[in-house]
């Protein structure tokens, strides 16, 4: 596999863990509707609910070293989970700054700083690849029938739990090196400010295409480099008085996604359909519907972004530069407010009354602003180039099929269009996109997997393929390995 496909597959992994952030937003969230005042104090509902949410926020990495391990595992094992679990503890543990100070003798005032924030996502997530890498070569192993019992999975932690007592050695003199390269690379985009902001926000769009931008996003949302900004904000009060959040800066990482994710894209959204052919305006206004929707309501923006990135490329640089305009802006102002999972309604009336939300309302005002200029800007630039947006594509570039209910007839038709059963090598899906490795991709029919309902199609190295199916990824992900 080369690296950019094997970057892809962390990817996908991270998102196991990231997908359990929306549970501690809406437990936090709630918390603070309840007790907006007191955030807890007046309230013991409200404190059961924030602390409740506070405690899988606080175990971030954690997640990571659980999540990434099990995510990169072959068969999905939980055997893979608890092998990331044991590495993590092994991990972390022999690099504490008491064990530290033990091992190299030294006093612990003297210990470098970077030991005292060991136990942070990048840590967990390299334990996790770790971790998966040893279950999918030692899981299948037979001992000596004396050690049978160990066996197989069993014998996965086991070797775990060894191997990574050798990284420890290995990072107690290279994590500093690395840990003051991450923090100084975050430290220059804070010290940016609000344009620090802006630049982050283009480039986290730039890297959606290749699926790359969880990574990007991990330094900037978590605690890689020392900013971690979603737990700090959905933190709230507590994470006020323990000097981790500022009202008006945490969260500005996250605040100029709103009017980008619940208003700009439907404002492109119309454009597209009031751009397309006459004779195609009905069928692109049931995608550009749907796909907007999703957009205000979740902040899950592939299927949109997806029906324009690859047949106007333009389109979507002008779409990456509007979104850092936007967080550039809400960075400056001071209108933040935060999210769980992506930057939608449900997101951001949850996060209101967070006493990080700082005139948040004012990002309603600016996405209506925002919303006018996709709409005039995307249809100017269609119409001026001719672009080939959805609804304008010459007439035999996508045939017409009848829409698909049944999931498992809709995943064997994406079997047969990608090639057949023998064909697929690995199968695979994240929140929006099947992940797929094929013996031979050249076989494939992108026409035909759009006629099937897919959004985009991503070609990765020779042979990793993704196709965005917004959330039915999984549903269907799981429909074709039921059936090979």
């Amino acid at each position: 596999m080369n690296i950019l496909g094997y970057l892809q597959k962390i990817g996908r992994a991270l998102m196991v863990p990231v997908a359990v952030l929306p549970a501690a937003a809406i437990l936090m969230g709630i918390g603070y509707w309840i007790d907006p005042n007191g955030w807890g104090g007046d309230s013991a509902l409200a404190a059961f609910l924030i602390k409740a949410g506070a405690a899988i926020i606080d175990k971030m990495a954690i997640l990571f070293a659980v999540g990434v391990a099990y995510g990169m595992s072959k068969d999905k094992d939980g055997s893979a989970a608890l092998a990331g679990l044991v590495g993590y503890l092994v991990v972390t543990t022999l690099l504490s700054p008491g064990a530290v100070s033990q091992i190299q003798q030294i006093p612990l005032d003297q210990v470098p700083a970077a030991f005292g924030k060991i136990e942070n996502q990048f840590i967990g997530i390299l334990t996790g690849v770790i971790a998966a890498e040893l279950y999918n070569r030692f899981s299948s192993v037979e001992l000596h029938k004396a050690l049978a019992f160990f066996s197989g999975r069993r014998l996965v932690p086991i070797v775990t739990s060894v191997v990574m007592i050798v990284v420890s050695f290995i990072l107690m003199a290279v994590w500093p090196v690395i840990y003051g390269g991450l923090v100084s690379f975050g430290e220059s985009i804070v010290n940016m400010g609000s344009t620090g902001a802006g630049i982050y926000a283009f480039f986290n769009r730039l890297l959606i295409p290749v699926g790359l931008h969880h990574a990007l996003n991990s330094v900037f949302w978590f605690d890689v480099a020392g900013i971690n900004d979603i737990p700090n904000f959905l933190g709230g009060q507590s994470s006020i008085d323990a000097g981790k959040a500022v009202v008006g800066v945490t969260g500005m990482y996250q605040a100029g996604f709103f009017p980008i994710m619940m208003f700009g894209l439907p404002g492109a959204a119309l454009a597209i359909y009031h751009t397309a052919k006459k004779e195609n305006k009905e069928k692109v206004a049931s995608i550009m519907v749907a796909a907007a929707f999703a957009a205000f309501f979740t902040g899950v923006t592939e299927p949109l972004e997806f029906s324009f990135m690859f047949v106007a490329p333009v389109l979507y640089v002008i779409h990456a530069f509007l979104t850092g305009i936007s967080v550039f802006i809400a960075a400056s102002m001071q209108w933040i407010a935060g999210f769980g999972f992506s930057a939608g309604l449900v997101d951001m009336v949850l996060s209101s009354r967070n006493p990080l939300a700082t005139h948040w309302y004012m990002l309603l005002a600016q996405g209506l602003v925002f919303f006018g200029l996709y709409y005039v800007i995307f249809r100017a630039v269609i119409v001026k180039f001719n672009l080939k947006t959805p609804g304008r594509e010459d007439d035999e570039a996508v045939p017409v099929q009848a829409e698909i209910t049944d999931r498992t007839e809709l995943a064997r038709q994406y079997l047969e269009v990608l090639g057949g059963q023998d064909n697929l090598v690995t199968i695979d899906a994240c929140i929006t996109r099947l992940r797929l490795t094929l013996k031979d991709r050249s076989i494939v029919d992108e026409r035909k997997l759009k006629a099937l309902g897919a959004a985009g199609v991503v070609k990765l190295g020779e042979q990793n393929l993704q196709v965005i199916l917004g959330p039915l990824a999984e549903i269907i992900a799981g429909e074709m390995k039921a059936l090979r």
